[in-house]
Formats: structure tokens, C-alpha cells, sequence
């Protein structure tokens, strides 16, 4: 039987400070990747990807290209790799996490690499500039189930806003919303017998309701 393959792409926080430079080093449709983001960018992508600052990296309006570019170069790269075996890689299906979504748009050649990588650069700018007017962040929590967590995010809401942003996997939630309340969740998760809780590398709440105002200005951009 043929094998079929998906691919899904990775979302915000998966970033940091190296990631990409040995495909650079050692394959030419890597390196052809960073260079077309680069001039796509107008500023070095690849050094900030290679060399950092950390902290300039988590910058969601720079994480969101690296990481797109850094997908995409590993997409690039095994695409190449199969081809000096003789064989095509065509997968079935593509999917993304959150901003792996628009890497997958351009892996099923919805998109072109240079117009995504100007799209999530865009709609970072948008999303730090919603979470500048309002400081938020996000969290995972591992081993309490959904109905434990709810009870958790409507206790910590005194706090603020807080919600059940993702459903990464059974047993792993990702909370999100204002710090205060953010933190007040946190403490319930670990108090209630939570495996792990863990802030994520993010500067933003995304996937709650501190971002409606960067969908709206986003939809007037793709729409």
C-alpha cells in the first residue's frame, strides 16, 4: 500500500534562538528559504532566527515569519531530499496550529511563501499592537480535565478575562488572557493537582477575546 502523508505545521512559541541554521548550513533549499525571506522582509530574518535576541525573537511580529520561514525550509528540504531518491513528496493533507495555518496554505500552493510571510508579519504587527493596549499572555496546563479547568477560568475571571484557548491534546489545555487573571489560573491549576503548568513564549493572549480588535483590523487586510 502507498503511504499517505500529512503534514501539520507548528503555531507560535515553538521559536527560539538557533532554530533553522543548520538547515541554512547544509541544504540549499533552506538557504534559498531564509534569503527569499530576507528580501521579502527587508531586514536580516535569518540572523534574528540564528542569533537572536531571544527576547526580539518572541516578539510575535518577529516569531510569526521565523517560524512560517523555518517550516517552510524544513518543507523544502525534505521535498529535496526526496527528489535525489527519485520520488515526489505529495501529501494528502496539510493542517496547521494557529499560525501553522498559513504555513500549510502555502504548502497546499494556496499562497505564495512571500505573500504569507508578509501576511503573518502583518498580522503580527496587529496582534502586538492590540496586546500593547492590552498586556496579556497564555499558559498550558497538563493533566486537569476540561470540566476542572472551566470551574478554574471562572474563578480566576474575578481577576479579569481569562478563557480555554486550545485543545492541544487530551490532558493538555492552553488558557489565555489578561496577566492578573492569567496567574490567578495558573495557582488554581497547580493547587488543584495540575501535572504541569507552564507560561508559554508568547508576548500576546492570543486566541481569546483580548484579540478581537486584531481580527477585526486583520479581516480588512486578507479580506
Amino acid at each position: 500500500m502507498k503511504a499517505r502523508i500529512a503534514f501539520v505545521f507548528p503555531g507560535q512559541g515553538s521559536q527560539y534562538v538557533g532554530m533553522g541554521r543548520q538547515l541554512y548550513d547544509t541544504s540549499p533549499a533552506a538557504r534559498a528559504i531564509f534569503e527569499r525571506a530576507d528580501a521579502a522582509l527587508g531586514f536580516a530574518l535569518s540572523s534574528l532566527c540564528f542569533e537572536g535576541p531571544q527576547e526580539a525573537l518572541d516578539d510575535t511580529i518577529n516569531a510569526q515569519p521565523a517560524i512560517l520561514t523555518v517550516s517552510i525550509a524544513c518543507l523544502e528540504t525534505l521535498k529535496q531530499q526526496v527528489r535525489g531518491i527519485d520520488r515526489v513528496l505529495a501529501p494528502v493533507l496539510v493542517a496547521g496550529h494557529s499560525l501553522g495555518e498559513f504555513t500549510a496554505l502555502v504548502a497546499a500552493g494556496v499562497l505564495e511563501f512571500e505573500e504569507a510571510l508578509l501576511l503573518v508579519r502583518e498580522r503580527g504587527r496587529l496582534m502586538k499592537e492590540t496586546g500593547e493596549q492590552r498586556p496579556g499572555g497564555m499558559a498550558a496546563v497538563i493533566g486537569l480535565d476540561e470540566q476542572v479547568l472551566a470551574a478554574i477560568v471562572a474563578e480566576a475571571g474575578s481577576e479579569g478575562i481569562v478563557t480555554l484557548a486550545n485543545n492541544n491534546s487530551p490532558g493538555q489545555t492552553v488558557l489565555s488572557g489578561d496577566i492578573a487573571a492569567l496567574q490567578r489560573a495558573m495557582d488554581l491549576a497547580r493547587a488543584r493537582g495540575a501535572k504541569l503548568v507552564q507560561r508559554l513564549t508568547v508576548t500576546i493572549a492570543s486566541h481569546s477575546p483580548l484579540m478581537q480588535q486584531a481580527s477585526q483590523r486583520f479581516s480588512h487586510v486578507v479580506g
